[in-house]
């Protein structure tokens, strides 16, 4: 006999765009979003008995989140998750649980002899910021809002060595190496209790995700980092301080790694160590750290 112990189905890749026209000053803004949504419910008889009498179509999910997008704000996009997620456990009383993901694609305001343009933007790079929101009926709504795909180098101030040494290893200690990452930094809110909860927050969700990005281009930039284990950690602490309302918060860093090139063989041409500045940029393999730190639980008293 088998049974079905885990079922989700929904759209994913939802391209959207937004424009939002102020005609008392003539500017224009612009939000690009890839959007995913996942539904949970009383489903199991379209996987187990062939009956789709308790499908939403896929289809009707994008023009879903068409029509959310037209009717209500898109930022901060912690909000317009929450709304699409929202919808679908109000509207269908089969669904119970819907997983919404946004990601945001960046489009800065050219600046144009000195002056902000009003309706012309540049891809400034593939940094994005990334939401999940899950809607739960009768339980409210869990966020984990995220900085994706930042890429940062800095050329020193970072070392590694008094590892772990065996007949392993062959990596030689540094004091000093360039450090680059791909950052993907992630902070989990407390459960909202409802929609309009997260509506009553909305205005904080911007300052949080700056205060986030701003601690951790500070601490990679100022940081003597003695790993990049000690420095996530010095991140992770900082916005657990700095934002009140975040429960955890979570990074995963992978190594870009840059080796000195020995060119000592061609006639003494020294470029190791203090002399090293050619360098080899790596792709794989590549270390990969990843932590998640949260609050302290306060220790009861008896």
């Amino acid at each position: 006999m088998s049974q079905l112990s885990y079922a989700r189905y929904g759209k994913d890749n939802v391209r959207v765009c937004k424009v939002h026209r102020d005609e008392a000053t003539k500017t224009q803004t612009v939000v690009e979003m890839t959007v995913s949504v996942l539904l949970e419910g009383d489903i199991d008889a379209s996987y187990t008995r062939a009956d789709n009498s308790v499908v939403v179509a896929t289809d009707t999910m994008k023009n879903t989140i068409y029509i959310m997008a037209k009717q209500h704000p898109v930022t901060p996009p912690e909000l317009f998750a929450s709304i699409v997620g929202n919808h679908f456990i109000e509207t269908y009383k089969h669904i119970h649980v819907a997983h919404v993901s946004v990601i945001t694609h960046r489009w800065t305001r050219m600046s144009i002899d000195g002056r902000a343009h009003p309706h012309s933007f540049f891809r400034d790079g593939a940094e994005t910021r990334n939401v999940q929101a899950v809607a739960r009926e009768g339980q409210g709504i869990s966020i984990r809002s995220a900085v994706a795909g930042l890429l940062v180098l800095k050329t020193t101030g970072s070392q590694f060595h008094s590892f772990v040494r065996n007949e392993y290893t062959t990596l030689p200690e540094t004091w000093d190496r360039i450090l680059s990452t791909e950052i993907d930094c992630g902070w989990a809110w407390k459960v909202f209790p409802g929609l309009e909860a997260v509506q009553a927050f909305a205005p904080k969700f911007d300052a949080a995700w700056e205060t986030s990005r701003n601690i951790t281009l500070k601490t990679f930039a100022e940081d003597s980092s003695a790993s990049v284990q000690n420095t996530m950690y010095k991140m992770c602490d900082q916005i657990l301080e700095a934002v009140p309302n975040v429960e955890a918060v979570d990074y995963s860093l992978p190594n870009k790694h840059y080796f000195e090139i020995d060119l000592s063989w061609h006639k003494g041409l020294k470029n190791t160590g203090k002399d090293a500045e050619v360098y080899a940029p790596q792709s794989n393999p590549n270390g990969l750290i990843q932590c998640t730190v949260t609050r302290s639980q306060k220790s009861s008293k008896l």
